[in-house]
């Protein structure tokens, strides 16, 4: 009887997400609106997709697991991860926002490259646009893997049968309702993920005694498990503090910045995604510590998978239908990654390989058409990587992680705060940035130090240099470069 009420409560929930599709495909008319929502997005909405889009169900059951095993030291990658996401609202959010629009209305990253430096030849704008269909190919596959093992151990499915479930719910809604249905839910899906992460916690720490009662009884148990310092090496708090450095070029992130309605509001933003982020985090933690101590009490209780920590104490503690939402969260997490991830490859094959390419003269409704083709296409090969159950598929999401946030992240911050950042320069630091990190990452060197870190670093040195060599005044660019300023000025002062 309670997995019938689970099932009832995935069924609503999936239900909703097709609900929301629809009603996204309401509000698009252009392509812009497909892709960017038109530069409508509230800041409640940028920031809670941004959130949702990043926290895959790494933060309903990677995290919490790892805690639950290792302790806080396992906690450094999310320190760096919300130090990281702090700074890309700060640094990034208002900048992207204004100069997006005054170059050219860029509504994907690899286009404003483009229009950022004038680059004729289209070079820059294949190139990233490449980089970025090949690794969220397999980036959205390592989703759809992590959903069909999901139904498969929550609910005894077959994997292929939650694969295809979790596809088909997630195509349909981004297929349909383009980047507004997939903020809308991203809304949703954060709201849920950030009460059960609250809840579970909550209630757990009253089922064990008390704050106090609870540090005890881990304490007896393990007390390193309460230690940030504990087995810690300093290359390994480097690398996972260096995880934060990836937000700077993550296309699915950064792109709700581009979408925000004004530069204004990112400040508010800001603070709501960053106050989200912050307590969804503490939740997934303190998830994992009051897992220890009431497994701890309860010896006669086993929890076999780590991983499942959260869903675990969700079954124990809340009614079976209640605990069914809490798994929805976790789907959530997932699907709502998958969706964004799906939508920022559909815009590169669409917007920066085929329309720039080979259909110039494309009407918005053959775009927005193609588009949904796009969305479609990558999902089926995305299915096909993901068909045949494959853990370095998920793997690759720390590689794919290392591999944007080192080819575009130096890139994106030059081109914001640098006037004389060349197109040379950014093409140079991206391909140095993104082959670093594949050679790094492929070496026995990423056992001692995460591949990121020399690849942000060896792209932030190359764009300097090429860009250095090859600068040339242009008058268009210092026009858009000091107009962008002019805007971000504007709106500062009026928030």
């Amino acid at each position: 009887m309670d997995a019938v009420f689970q099932l009832i409560a995935i069924v609503i929930y999936l239900i909703g997400m097709i609900g929301i599709g629809f009603y996204g495909y309401q509000k698009t008319t252009n392509l812009d609106d497909y892709m960017l929502g038109g530069r409508k997005l509230n800041a409640v909405t940028s920031a809670l997709s941004a959130g949702a889009s990043d926290m895959s169900q790494w933060l309903l059951m990677g995290l919490p697991g790892a805690i639950y095993v290792a302790g806080l030291v396992e906690a450094w990658i999310a320190i760096g991860l919300l130090i990281g996401a702090w700074l890309n609202w700060i640094f990034v959010a208002p900048r992207l926002r204004a100069y997006t629009a005054v170059a050219n209305n860029s509504i994907t990253i690899p286009s404003f490259l483009d229009n950022r430096f004038k680059n004729n030849s289209k070079i820059l704008r294949i190139v990233s646009g490449i980089i970025i269909l090949v690794y969220f190919t397999f980036y959205v596959s390592s989703g759809m893997v992590a959903g069909g093992i999901f139904f498969q151990s929550s609910f005894g499915f077959s994997y292929h049968t939650g694969l295809i479930i979790v596809a088909l719910v997630t195509i349909t809604y981004t297929f349909i309702g383009g980047f507004l249905a997939v903020s809308f839910t991203d809304v949703v899906q954060g709201t849920m993920m950030f009460l059960a992460l609250i809840l579970v916690p909550i209630i757990g720490v009253f089922a064990t005694g008390g704050i106090e009662e609870t540090i005890s009884i881990i304490g007896e148990a393990d007390a390193t498990l309460l230690s940030f310092f504990a087995s810690a090496t300093t290359a390994g708090i480097i690398s996972s503090l260096a995880w934060g450095l990836g937000y700077f070029g993550q296309p699915h992130i950064i792109i709700r910045f581009m979408a925000i309605n004004s530069v204004k509001e990112t400040k508010q933003a800001r603070r709501i995604g960053i106050g989200w982020m912050f307590l969804s985090l503490t939740g997934a933690a303190s998830t994992a510590l009051v897992g220890v101590a009431y497994f701890t009490q309860n010896p006669d209780l086993t929890l076999t998978d780590p991983e499942a920590v959260f869903i675990a104490l969700g079954q124990i503690f809340f009614h079976p239908l209640i605990a069914g939402f809490m798994l929805a969260a976790v789907l959530a997490a997932i699907m709502s990654t998958v969706s964004s991830q799906l939508l920022v490859t559909s815009s590169a094959l669409v917007e920066d390989i085929y329309k720039a390419v080979f259909r110039t003269d494309a009407t918005q409704k053959q775009l927005v058409n193609v588009s949904r083709g796009a969305v479609l296409a990558v999902s089926l090969i995305a299915m096909v990587f993901a068909w045949q159950q494959n853990d370095t598929i998920l793997g690759l999401v720390s590689f794919a992680w290392a591999g944007f946030g080192a080819a575009f992240g130096p890139v994106i911050l030059l081109a914001l705060y640098w006037k004389k950042f060349t197109g040379a320069g950014a093409l140079w630091g991206m391909i140095v940035g993104a082959v670093t990190v594949f050679v790094w990452g492929s070496t026995e060197l990423s056992n001692y130090l995460y591949e990121i870190v020399p690849g942000f670093l060896l792209c932030l040195l190359v764009g300097v240099i090429a860009s250095k060599i090859t600068y040339h005044p242009n008058e268009e660019i210092d026009r858009e470069f000091h107009e962008q300023l002019v805007i971000i000025n504007k709106e500062t002062k009026r928030s």
